[in-house]
């Protein structure tokens, strides 16, 4: 490819080695004389380890040492502190590792730990979100910012309000299963360490096992080249790289651990269910004179993580009198983490649902009275919007997808025993950068390497990167060679909160755009964007979209079958077409499963997730999407990063599940407010209307 390369629809550079099977992942390194790892999970939901008896599983052919709490090597106590695996007896919740089995074959290590004997002493246990939880309390600060944003007198505007809308939603705990399960290979060579990991951030991972091995960093590889997926559960080192760690250094012989599925749910996070209490208030021609909005999730008692699914009404609509809160109860789960857009996901389905309703309350149509509320300024810091694009998004979308043809009406439109119905919804998403450093160099045969320790997590960042650094460069693509995931490469952030081109490409783009203009510097020019990426800005910076959904609601079976997706984002400038589609597509299917099929419950008799694999777990499959196209608006934003870029990882699956449960009450006249929208609920709502 020759000319400016940025914008245009690249193909992956990995994608032949991914469809060949010549990519290797984290297990997949055969190092001489590996050998393999299987942890024993916890099988109480509270308590202590008083006893392992290890004995029939040492006696095993092949096995070469079984650790236990009471003999494990100890390490330097973590930051995060569901990594301090096998250094207590004591077990916070169900699937908590209690042992691990080291044996020549990975079928031996399993056999080896089913033939541990643990024996616990248990402790009550409470597993129950409860809205009025006495354990509950109210945090000071979530990842976004404060716990509580409060403007005015919310509660009076709302009992003052002509028209009031008072509802509450309700999302289940969501599991990530990325195609490639959690997985680690180490090997320790004297006092140097080597680990091949999926992670989106080796960078993260090598400074967090110095801090646990006692080991200068610099005695510290982690290669992470190909990740099979992670959305969120590899943002930051789970327990299998450090029990990979810990075994290769007890038994000196390089370890592979490959978490099993039916293990993930426990072990690497997971969406924290959410009670979500909408309180809006407007007057009769639309404008929202009060919004409240009030979460209760849980955390476990390992760590505090808060899904900040309030944060998204901070953003979203002018309003006078606003709360957004949070209440988080802990118990004794295993610890939430983040998964794709953590608390934009389930916010915006409870807001823009909610806001669905008010449009019902008004006889409103729901695209002109989210236009009626729009604003250009961010509610919560008053900050103007670098760029705010919703409205053409909501028009766009409304055009392209025939909403103007719709009757307003629920439940009126029928093809034999099934009810039509389309929805609309908003969607939204921080931009969010983090200083990174690169360097580009100039080879004498007229090629450019450009290096970064970037975690490509399936998103096609080698590619984008090389775009970014040929146009910088003013260059054809094909004389840019890219090298990512590995930590002797530059130091970068994790690819995380849609924050990882931002974050890379601005430190690739200044690299790229000295060795241009300034090729006496040397064949190699080093970036840092340390205090550029991270300085304060005075804008407020977000990504906006809009969903519009087709439903067909089967009468009979209760079945929901969606018709017709469309998605319209404005998120800055898009760099691969391609690419950028790709990730918005993906993110709305993922939607459709929030939405439709995706859930888990934890079984309050035992603290565990019964919905553990892909068989129990339901993922959408290329038959529940026959109609989705996405597609964006030419957003100029100058106040972003070099490229004018925002992330598009994760808004597409932000209003997605909205969407789908507009058009659904749309179809039917039912609000149904509990995800998923499965059969069951389906039937017994239309049953309850006869």
């Amino acid at each position: 490819m020759t000319g400016t390369a940025l914008g245009a629809p690249a193909e992956r550079r990995e994608g032949r080695q991914k469809v060949s099977g010549t990519a290797r992942y984290a297990a997949e390194y055969t190092v001489p004389g590996r050998v393999h790892a299987r942890p024993v999970p916890a099988a109480v939901a509270r308590g202590r380890v008083t006893a392992d008896d290890t004995s029939a599983a040492l006696a095993l052919p092949g096995v070469l040492a079984v650790l236990t709490p009471f003999d494990a090597p100890r390490l330097a106590e973590p930051d995060d502190a569901t990594l301090a695996v096998l250094q207590s007896p004591d077990v916070p919740h169900r699937g908590w590792c209690v042992a691990l089995a080291v044996a020549e074959t990975p079928e031996t290590a399993r056999a080896a730990a089913r033939a541990v004997r643990v024996t616990y002493a248990t402790e009550p246990h409470d597993t129950r979100l409860t809205e009025g939880h006495p354990g509950g309390y109210e945090p000071e600060e979530v990842s976004s910012g404060p716990g509580r944003v409060e403007h005015g007198d919310p509660d009076a505007a709302h009992a003052a309000a002509q028209v009031r809308v008072d509802v509450t939603y309700r999302v289940p705990p969501l599991h990530n299963h990325p195609m490639e399960p959690h997985a680690s290979t180490a090997h320790f060579d004297g006092d140097r360490l080597t680990v091949h990991s999926s992670s989106q951030g080796g960078t993260t991972v090598r400074s967090v096992l110095a801090q646990l091995f006692r080991l200068p960093e610099d005695h510290i590889t982690v290669v992470a080249e190909h990740v099979g997926g992670g959305f969120g559960s590899k943002g930051t080192p789970r327990p299998d790289v450090v029990l990979a760690a810990l075994a290769a250094r007890h038994v000196r012989r390089p370890v592979t651990l490959v978490y099993p599925r039916r293990y993930l749910p426990t072990v690497v996070g997971h969406r924290a269910p959410t009670v979500q209490r909408l309180r809006l208030g407007a007057d009769p021609d639309g404008r929202l004179t009060a919004l409240l909005h009030e979460v209760t999730t849980h955390t476990s008692r390992v760590k505090e993580f808060v899904e900040q699914a309030g944060a998204v009404s901070r953003v979203m609509y002018a309003t006078p009198d606003l709360r957004s809160s949070h209440r988080v109860v802990p118990l004794d789960v295993p610890s939430p983490s983040w998964m794709r857009a953590p608390g934009e996901a389930p916010g915006m389905y409870a807001l823009e649902s909610a806001l669905d309703e008010l449009a019902d309350a008004l006889g409103m149509d729901p695209v002109e009275l989210r236009l009626r509320n729009e604003t250009g300024r961010e509610p919560a810091s008053g900050k103007p919007f670098s760029s705010r694009h919703l409205a053409e998004c909501l028009l766009e979308g409304a055009r392209r997808f025939g909403w103007a043809g719709r009757d307003p009406r629920p439940g009126v439109r029928r093809e034999g025993p099934l009810l039509i119905g389309t929805g609309v919804a908003a969607a939204t998403y921080p931009v969010q950068v983090a200083p990174s450093t690169a360097t580009a160099e100039a080879r004498p045969d007229g090629t450019f390497v450009v290096r970064v320790n970037a975690a490509d997590i399936g998103t096609g960042a080698r590619t984008v990167l090389a775009q970014i650094a040929a146009d910088a460069l003013g260059v054809p693509l094909d004389r840019v060679r890219t090298e990512v995931g590995h930590s002797d490469l530059p130091p970068a952030p994790l690819a995380g909160g849609s924050s990882g081109t931002a974050s890379w490409g601005w430190a690739v783009h200044e690299a790229c755009a000295r060795l241009a203009a300034h090729p006496d510097e040397g064949p190699t020019v080093r970036a840092d964007t340390t205090g550029k990426a991270d300085a304060d800005s005075p804008y407020a910076r977000h990504a906006f979209g809009a969903h519009f959904a087709e439903a067909a609601v089967d009468t009979v079976t209760g079945e929901i079958r969606v018709r017709r997706m469309l998605g319209l984002f404005a998120a800055g400038r898009i760099l691969n077409a391609r690419t950028a589609r790709s990730q918005f597509t993906g993110a709305m299917v993922m939607g459709l499963g929030m939405a439709l099929t995706e859930h888990s419950t934890l079984d309050p008799a035992f603290g565990d997730f019964p919905e553990a694999d892909l068989a129990s777990y339901h993922v959408p499959v290329h038959a529940d999407v026959p109609d989705l196209e996405a597609d964006w608006i030419d957003e100029d934003d100058p106040h972003l990063n070099p490229m004018g870029s925002k992330g598009i990882g994760e808004i597409g699956i932000v209003g997605t599940a909205a969407a789908i449960g507009n058009a659904v009450h749309h179809a039917t006249g039912i609000r149904f407010r509990e995800l998923p929208l499965t059969p069951d609920r389906i039937l017994a709502g239309l049953l309850s209307e006869d």
